[in-house]
């Protein structure tokens, strides 16, 4: 066969699994935690999510994609416009080729059912742990508490 010819075949198969390709007009968000269920496949506009690979907006057609959620705030964006603010701890975001997301969280509350003085007096005492620490171990697991409780001051005020 010439290179001509195969050329041709691979651009045939790539249209025809481009064509089989079916992303939806429609995002359906499944967001999650141990403490609550938010959302369940229900449409929604936009989510925007803190990733340690950085923060993103997610739309409907978004490239498939997996992540692992930082402590921070996922805005979700309903179809009629209204934003929706929750603080998360920790999790994962899966973005699959039909457009449904899964945001599962370790722990998520919704921002206005956060206490600000209650988050800075948390963080105080996180603080308080790690310079206290006595092991790595306990040194390590303060600093995740403080980065948590930072994040959630900041999502808080």
């Amino acid at each position: 066969m010439s290179f001509v010819k195969n050329a041709r075949l691979v651009a045939m198969r790539g249209a025809r699994l481009s064509q089989k390709r079916s992303y939806s007009d429609d995002m359906k968000l499944t967001f999650a935690a141990a403490n609550k269920t938010f959302y369940d496949a229900a449409v929604v506009r936009q989510i925007d999510v803190p990733s340690f690979s950085g923060s993103f907006g997610i739309l409907a057609k978004h490239v498939p994609t997996l992540a692992v959620l930082k402590p921070g705030v996922v805005q979700v964006t309903d179809n009629d416009g209204k934003l929706t603010k929750y603080f998360v701890s920790s999790g994962s975001v899966t973005v699959n080729e039909d457009s449904s997301v899964q945001v599962l969280a370790e722990e998520a509350h919704n921002i206005e059912d956060i206490d600000v003085s209650e988050a800075r007096q948390l963080l105080s005492k996180y603080q308080s742990a790690l310079s206290s620490a006595g092991n790595d171990k306990a040194k390590a697991e303060a600093a995740i508490a403080v980065e948590v409780a930072e994040a959630l001051v900041k999502a808080a005020e």
